[in-house]
């Protein structure tokens, strides 16, 4: 699991903000997503994928109803939502034993257990 970023102008694209950007190093307008992929000996594949909306963005409903956002959606964590994806595939009987995740998920305690 890893997050990437898409640098963005203006504000009106879902989950753009000024946040960390590793394509670039620093902190830019982008929208972040959480990705979950799945690897093997024979190949490599995206399985799942969450866009990451910081709180400036789920703190403003109006905002997010006018991006089509479902009222339901919170707040989460990158390593929240990448739980939620582990869960999600555990559940489909995606099988695996261990997770690769870089250095900001691996510092999660829920994450790690």
């Amino acid at each position: 699991m890893d997050d990437t970023q898409a640098q963005k102008k203006g504000t009106k694209s879902v989950g753009v903000a000024f946040q960390h950007c590793g394509l670039t190093g620093d902190v830019r307008n982008c929208q972040t997503m959480v990705m979950l992929t799945y690897a093997t000996a024979a190949a490599h594949a995206f399985i799942d994928r969450r866009l990451y909306l910081p709180e400036e963005w789920t703190d403003d409903r109006e905002r997010c109803r006018e991006a089509g956002v479902p009222d339901e959606i919170a707040f989460a964590t990158k390593p929240e939502l990448a739980i939620t994806m582990l869960e999600q595939a555990r559940a489909a009987h995606v099988p695996f034993s261990w997770v690769l995740a870089d250095a900001g998920y691996g510092r999660d305690p829920q994450l790690r257990a």
